[in-house]
């Protein structure tokens, strides 16, 4: 597990897969107590609640318990260690979309993800390939985050795996994805410019745009609006994390149940870990997942040398979802 600082020390008796939060305090915050300043700091908590988390999963950076009236500093990082997520369920059935002597395109279920995590181990696509194909099992070419569903690429060995890992790294694939967001967008089509880098505080996979980040660029398209909503078709032309929820979100059209960048910022997600996916959440958020999709790729065949185009369709919730939004 990463530090969230060089000095802080993860406390005794603490997962090491706990989850992490940091809020640096600025001058302006200097003499606040200190349930006070996490209530600034995260949208929609009261001060009761806000006390109780510091109760619960407040430290200093050197690994020492905090209290709700403690006194906080300019300079100082308040660290909340939060505990990990038992191994939620999961759909476990890969679709096949395409396969050939080098690779394999999978139909990703959302909620399914690729890799390990703090919370997950059986429930990812690695795991379940190990499970079907043995030790010689495909290889995972790119990431696609837990809930976004769609078009997944795996290599069948080990030279494939490199070829592909090479077009994603330097530009050579063409992604689109289909996503809805709220509100209509005033133009058809439009490009994202919009540097960005990992948030100075808050969840540490947190991302936010600035001006001294990397380069983020987005290409978008407007494929259908109706009722203060619209289906986009979206290509990145950098693959920074997180970077379609970001730019979206940063144009006031955030994707439609995102749990981090929606309306709310990153409450929905905080209050997801403690009481899990209730109806009144989902309410909320206006989707039980972010509605991302990866629909397509377009790319050189690394033997052939011919263009190859895969797609996978519209997941059946995201199809569900815009029917409900546009016959209100």
């Amino acid at each position: 597990m990463r530090s969230i600082e060089p000095a802080f020390r993860l406390p005794p008796g603490c997962a090491e897969n706990s989850i992490i939060l940091s809020f640096p305090v600025a001058p302006e915050f200097a003499g606040m107590r200190l349930d006070l300043f996490i209530q600034s700091r995260i949208p929609r908590l009261s001060r009761t609640r806000a006390a109780s988390i510091v109760k619960a999963c407040a430290y200093r950076g050197d690994g020492r318990r905090r209290r709700a009236s403690d006194i906080v500093q300019s300079g100082e990082t308040v660290v909340l260690v939060r505990p990990p997520f038992e191994e939620p369920s999961a759909v476990r059935e890969l679709p096949i979309l395409y396969e050939d002597e080098a690779m394999l395109a999978l139909d990703k279920p959302a909620g399914l993800p690729v890799h390990p995590s703090a919370s997950y181990h059986r429930n990812t696509v690695s795991f379940i390939l190990r499970e079907k194909y043995g030790p010689d099992c495909p290889r995972i070419a790119h990431r696609l985050d837990r809930e976004t569903s769609g078009l997944l690429l795996c290599a069948r060995d080990l030279e494939h795996e490199r070829k592909l890992k090479y077009a994603f790294e330097n530009r050579h694939m063409q992604k689109t994805y289909l996503a809805i967001v709220r509100g209509e967008l005033a133009q058809d089509t439009g490009v994202i410019d919009m540097p960005m880098a990992r948030a100075s505080e808050g969840l540490h996979i947190l991302m936010e745009p600035r001006k001294d980040g990397l380069p983020a660029v987005t290409e978008y398209h407007v494929q259908a609006r109706s009722n203060g909503y619209s289906l986009l078709s979206l290509s990145p032309h950098t693959g920074r994390q997180h970077q379609l929820r970001v730019h979206l979100s940063a144009i006031g059209h955030p994707i439609m149940g995102d749990k981090l960048y929606g309306p709310e910022r990153v409450a929905p997600f905080l209050e997801y870990i403690e009481t899990g996916l209730t109806p009144s959440l989902i309410e909320r958020l206006g989707h039980d997942r972010h509605a991302l999709h990866a629909h397509r790729l377009e790319f050189i065949h690394p033997n052939s040398g011919q263009t190859l185009r895969l797609e996978a369709p519209l997941a059946h919730d995201l199809v569900l979802l815009w029917q409900r939004l546009t016959h209100v």
